[in-house]
C-alpha cells in the first residue's frame, strides 16, 4: 500500500516541524509548502518521504505544488502572528493569514483535495464571546474561516479548524512567558511582570500533535458530519500566571525573581480562557502540566 500523502503548510514554526516529523514517522509522505525565504534548519531530516516546495507567491504557484503533490489531506499551520500590530504590519497580516490561505484553498478546489485540517486561534473569542477577536491576527484568523465556507458549499472542502490556547514543549524558543519564566530560573534575573491573575491554558506539543492527526482521522472517517466544524484544543485546566510561575520555580528547583504588578496588562488581557468551545472527539490531553514544564525546562 503507498503511503498517505499530506501537503503541510507552515513547517518551520515550531508546531508545523514536529508535525512534519509526526508524520513521517507515522508513515506519510510529507510535502512542505514553504516561502523562498523561510528558514529550514527547523525541519525534519531529508528522507525519500519529504519533499520541499517553495511557493512563488502566486495562486497558479500554489496549484501547481498541490498537482504535484496530490494529498489525501492538507494540515494549514501557516500564519503570522502579532498579539499586537503596528500599522505597517497590515499588509504582512492579510497577506499571510487572508491571501496565503485563500490561495491554498483555491489550489485544493482545483486538485479535487478535500480535507483540510486548518488552523485558529481561541483568541477570537474574547471574553468567551461567540466571536469577538482579541487583536486583528485573531480577525483574520476568523476571516479566513468565513471565506472557507464558501470553498466547503461550492467546492465540497469538509474543514476541521482547531483553534488552539497556549502551545509548549522542549525546543520551543518563540517569546512566550514559558521561556520568560527559564531565562531568570537559569539566570537569577528579576522580570517585572503584569499582577499575574490571568489564567494560562497550556497545551503540551505531544497532545497538540495528537489533536492535529485526530482531526484528519474525524475527516477521513466521517466521524465529522457536516462540512465545516470548529474544535478547542484545549487543557481543560486553565491556571493563574501566578501559580504558573510557582509551578515553573516547583519544577525547575529554582526561585523566580518576578516582580508582580511591575508592568500593566495589556489592551484586552485575556483574562479568562475561551471556554464554550466543542472538544475534538477522540481526543484528551495526556501530558500533565507539571510533567511537561519538567520537560521543557531541562531541554
Amino acid at each position: 500500500m503507498s503511503a498517505r500523502r499530506a501537503l503541510l503548510t507552515g513547517a518551520s514554526g515550531f508546531i508545523g516541524a514536529r508535525l512534519a516529523q509526526r508524520l513521517l514517522d507515522e508513515g506519510w509522505e510529507v510535502h512542505l509548502v514553504l516561502r523562498p525565504d523561510s528558514a529550514s534548519a527547523a525541519l525534519p531530516a531529508p528522507t525519500p518521504r519529504l519533499h520541499v516546495h517553495r511557493h512563488d507567491g502566486s495562486t497558479m504557484g500554489l496549484v501547481d505544488i498541490m498537482r504535484a503533490a496530490a494529498p489525501q489531506a492538507v494540515f494549514h499551520l501557516a500564519s503570522l502572528f502579532l498579539a499586537q500590530h503596528q500599522p505597517q504590519d497590515v499588509e504582512r497580516l492579510v497577506q499571510a493569514n487572508l491571501l496565503f490561505s485563500t490561495q491554498l484553498a483555491e489550489a485544493m478546489a482545483q486538485c479535487d483535495v478535500r480535507l483540510l485540517v486548518n488552523t485558529g486561534t481561541s483568541w477570537e473569542h474574547y471574553e468567551d464571546a461567540d466571536y469577538d477577536p482579541v487583536c486583528l491576527y485573531a480577525a483574520t484568523k476568523h476571516a479566513f474561516s468565513a471565506l472557507l465556507h464558501y470553498y466547503a458549499a461550492c467546492h465540497g472542502l469538509r474543514v476541521a479548524t482547531l483553534k488552539l490556547f497556549d502551545t509548549y514543549g522542549p525546543g520551543d524558543t518563540r517569546p512566550k512567558v514559558l521561556n520568560l519564566l527559564k531565562r531568570i530560573a537559569n539566570e537569577g534575573s528579576q522580570l517585572a511582570m503584569s499582577p499575574g491573575g490571568q489564567l494560562i491554558d497550556l497545551v503540551y506539543i505531544d497532545d497538540v500533535l495528537d489533536a492535529y492527526v485526530q482531526a484528519w482521522q474525524v475527516l477521513a472517517d466521517g466521524t465529522q458530519a457536516e462540512p465545516m466544524a470548529d474544535y478547542g484544543v484545549s487543557s481543560g485546566a486553565p491556571l493563574p500566571l501566578r501559580d504558573l510561575a510557582a509551578l515553573y520555580a516547583q519544577v525547575s528547583g529554582k526561585p523566580l525573581a518576578i516582580d508582580w504588578g511591575g508592568r500593566p496588562y495589556r489592551p484586552r488581557e485575556v483574562m479568562v480562557p475561551w471556554t464554550r468551545y466543542q472538544p475534538l472527539p477522540g481526543w484528551q490531553p495526556k501530558v500533565a502540566l507539571a510533567d511537561g514544564l519538567a520537560r521543557f525546562h531541562q531541554a
